[in-house]
C-alpha cells in the first residue's frame, strides 16, 4: 500500500510545471519563515532538496543570512543513519548519496540533535495528523526515534515538512516506528498537526 501510494503522490508532484512549481515554493519559503517555530529557532536542520521535492537550495542561503545556524544531513549508508553538519556556505555541498549534495565531513562542524531547535524535514506525502510518508529508507525515523531523542536528553523536537498542496492526503498509512511531523507547510496553507 505504501508503495503504490509513494508512486502515485512522486508521479503527482513530478507533473507539476516548472513555473507554477517555482510560484508554489516561493509561497511555502514566506510560510516557513513567517511561523514563529522558525524565527526564534536559533538552529536549523535543513535537507537538501532533490528530483521533484520543494526546492529548499535558495531556503539554504536565506536561512545563513538570517543568522541562524544551517545543519544538514549526510547520509551513512554503511550505517544506515543520518549524520548532521553545519554548513556554513552552501558551496561546501558535494554530491552524495542519490547525487544529493551533502556537507563535507568536518569533525568540528558535526552536530548531534541536541544542537538543533527546528528539524524540516522531506517525504512524498503527509496527511492531517502528521503522518509522513518518506521514501523508504527510514533515516529521518531512525534520527527522530524516541530512542535516539532519549539518548541525547531531548524530550520534543519541533518538526516541519514542506510539501506542495498536491503531497496532502486525507490518510496516509503509518506504523509505530514512523515519525510524524507537528507542522506541514504547503503552498496554501499551514497544517497544525493533530
Amino acid at each position: 500500500m505504501k508503495k503504490r501510494l509513494r508512486e502515485k503522490l512522486l508521479k503527482t508532484r513530478d507533473s507539476i510545471p516548472p513555473e507554477l512549481k517555482s510560484a508554489k515554493e516561493s509561497a511555502i519559503e514566506d510560510r516557513l519563515f513567517s511561523q514563529d517555530v522558525f524565527k526564534k529557532a536559533q538552529s536549523v536542520l535543513m535537507y537538501v532538496s532533490f528530483r521533484s521535492e520543494v526546492d529548499t537550495r535558495k531556503y539554504l542561503d536565506d536561512i545563513i543570512k538570517l543568522g541562524k545556524k544551517l545543519v544538514l544531513p549526510l547520509v551513512d549508508t554503511r550505517h544506515k543513519v543520518l549524520k548532521l553538519y553545519e554548513v556554513k556556505n552552501p558551496v561546501e555541498l558535494k554530491p552524495g548519496y542519490m547525487g544529493i549534495l551533502e556537507p563535507g565531513i568536518l569533525r568540528y562542524r558535526r552536530c548531534s540533535l541536541q544542537d538543533i531547535d527546528l528539524v524540516i524535514i522531506p517525504g512524498t506525502g503527509f496527511d492531517p495528523r502528521g503522518n509522513r510518508l518518506g521514501y523508504g529508507g527510514g533515516y529521518y525515523d531512525k534520527l527522530l526515534s524516541m530512542e535516539s531523542r532519549e539518548l541525547s536528553g531531548i524530550e520534543h523536537i519541533t518538526t516541519v515538512a514542506l510539501a506542495f498542496e498536491e503531497q496532502i492526503g486525507d490518510r496516509v498509512p503509518s506504523e509505530p516506528h514512523d515519525i510524524k511531523v507537528d507542522m506541514i507547510v504547503t503552498d496554501e496553507r499551514v497544517i497544525q498537526c493533530e
